[in-house]
């Protein structure tokens, strides 16, 4: 039902009670975008990737949403899923990092804070990273740089562009020294990555903060972000207290780092997938069209459930 049928519908049904638009604002049936309060039609929000057609906003999707959004149906093969983190310092504050482990994975029903996995956009073949920001705030730690680490040694072997799609505060304290060290790691991956000449393309989303920005999110041969997203190291205050001197307002933004050649292009995410697969044809359309049928054949479907 399209939403002018709806209104339609409830134009002959009578007015709508207060309880009753309440009820079917809590039941999912429609949102509200966070930034200019317009009510969308879910179900006409989710077509349009998440993005509100009024003003837009793009509003947060997690790491699932985004692969759906990304890779063909049917494609998407999962890779390094047994992958789980420990706790080698004992670390504690309010609770035992191990606790906060636990709860984590059972609120997300991840076991960290990236997926990877390969599949096909548009019918090319790539490897594919994603961060969820649920999970302790997309935090890197020893499992994200050991998975995207993998995901690249294994793009580099099987000559496959690689697409990261950052959304983290940072590394993970919890882990030290230990989560610092992924920043090297995922790096040497990625020069070994260039040396081979394959594409890799960072897609900075609301936020890219912290040790991931110092790292692999701005090591991109094409670095993309999505409009209005937060992309920056230490948090305003801090260099505002530093540098003793009063930020734009515009600071730390994608708009302000593409004025200053941080980033190549701030492309919508209606436009991503596209986009993406403009640049991947431009780059290396020998070696995308000779791995389509070699390393990808069909797989399983990804496995998301959606609500009606």
């Amino acid at each position: 039902m399209s939403l002018f049928d709806w209104f339609a519908n409830r134009q002959k049904s009578g007015p709508i009670s207060k309880e009753r638009q309440e009820r079917e604002i809590a039941d999912g049936l429609w949102s509200k975008c966070e930034a200019c309060g317009v009510l969308t039609y879910t179900k006409d929000l989710q077509a349009n990737q998440m993005v509100c057609p009024d003003c837009g906003h793009h509003i947060r999707v997690y790491s699932d949403e985004r692969i759906r959004q990304l890779i063909d149906p049917n494609t998407w093969l999962p890779t390094d899923t047994g992958l789980v983190a420990t706790d080698p310092l004992k670390f504690r504050d309010r609770k035992t990092y191990s606790d906060r482990l636990r709860d984590m994975q059972e609120k997300t029903k991840l076991l960290d804070s990236v997926q990877t996995g390969v599949g096909r956009l548009d019918g090319l073949p790539v490897a594919l990273g994603v961060m969820d920001f649920r999970f302790m705030g997309g935090s890197m730690g020893s499992v994200v740089g050991e998975k995207l680490t993998r995901l690249i040694e294994r793009a580099t072997r099987e000559r496959l562009p690689v697409i990261i799609v950052c959304a983290s505060g940072g590394a993970r304290m919890q882990e030290g020294l230990l989560s610092l060290m992924q920043m090297a790691k995922i790096s040497g991956a990625l020069q070994r990555l260039q040396t081979a000449k394959l594409l890799y393309i960072p897609v900075l989303t609301h936020p890219t903060t912290g040790g991931v920005t110092a790292s692999f999110a701005m090591l991109g041969d094409v670095i993309l972000a999505e409009p209005k997203a937060t992309i920056g190291f230490a948090g305003r205050r801090v260099v505002e207290q530093t540098l003793r001197e009063k930020l734009p307002e515009d600071f730390q933004t994608a708009e302000y780092l593409l004025q200053h050649g941080f980033v190549d292009a701030i492309v919508p995410r209606t436009q991503l997938k596209p986009t993406l697969a403009r640049l991947i044809r431009l780059h290396q359309p020998v070696a995308a069209a000779s791995t389509l049928s070699v390393h990808l054949p069909e797989v399983r479907p990804l496995s998301i459930t959606t609500s009606d």
